[in-house]
């Protein structure tokens, strides 16, 4: 899989992209991410990428021609259709469940916006998605991206080592994940629960599925009501 990044600030990727598991899922050639400057495609001396808004109010607002530009040019740079995602906060929120389904794609463009927000003519040029990771607003969509490509690389095969692991993930199943325990057997008092160390594969089993409803509905009620819904 392929993921392109637009952004302003490249350098922001070097190290989330060359540690754990991205890192070894880049070796293996099951990802490669290529970030593109959109500043690089700006003109004049000064590589002008925003400008006041029309009609007054706070901060700046991006660009067309840079971005849409960079975009057309990181469209070229490889055959494969691309799902291009703009981010921002007025998106579509990201889940597991978008998660898997970028997953499926074999390229993906992420753009990642700054200062106020995007001309509505690049959303429009650029026929995106448009995608949100919660209900904030961060200073741009960097960390959202490296949220989106740290998610999207688990789910796909061989990235973890086990793919089990990715099955039994908070959200696989619409429910949070139930809870783990290992060596030793007793830590300040705390035990660990006699069923996991009975060898009862079936009751293990048991046990895990009614904590994560139990888990789910103390802490995610939410989530069980869409669970309901479908």
């Amino acid at each position: 899989m392929r993921i392109d990044v637009l952004t302003l600030f490249p350098d922001m990727f070097a190290s989330p992209l060359d540690y754990s598991i991205i890192a070894r899922a880049r070796g293996n050639g099951l990802i490669e991410v290529v970030l593109s400057n959109i500043r690089d495609f700006a003109k004049g001396r000064h590589k002008k990428v925003d400008d006041k808004p029309y009609g007054g109010g706070a901060g700046m607002v991006m660009m067309c021609e840079p971005l849409l530009d960079c975009l057309e040019n990181v469209k070229a740079s490889h055959p494969a259709k691309p799902r291009i995602v703009l981010l921002t906060p007025q998106g579509k929120k990201f889940d597991h469940e978008m998660a898997k389904s970028f997953a499926a794609e074999e390229r993906l463009i992420l753009i990642a916006g700054r200062y106020e927000g995007f001309d509505e003519r690049i959303k429009i040029a650029a026929e995106a998605e448009q995608v949100s990771i919660g209900d904030y607003v961060l200073s741009g969509g960097e960390l959202a991206a490296m949220v989106i490509i740290d998610a999207v690389t688990r789910l796909l095969p061989g990235a973890l080592g086990d793919d089990d692991s990715a099955e039994n993930d908070s959200f696989s199943d619409g429910l949070l994940e139930y809870p783990h325990y290992t060596r030793p057997e007793e830590f300040g008092g705390m035990k660990v629960p006699d069923v996991l160390l009975s060898g009862n594969h079936a009751e293990i089993e048991k046990w895990r599925k009614q904590q994560a409803i139990e888990r789910t509905k103390k802490n995610r009620p939410d989530l069980l009501d869409n669970k309901n819904e479908k």
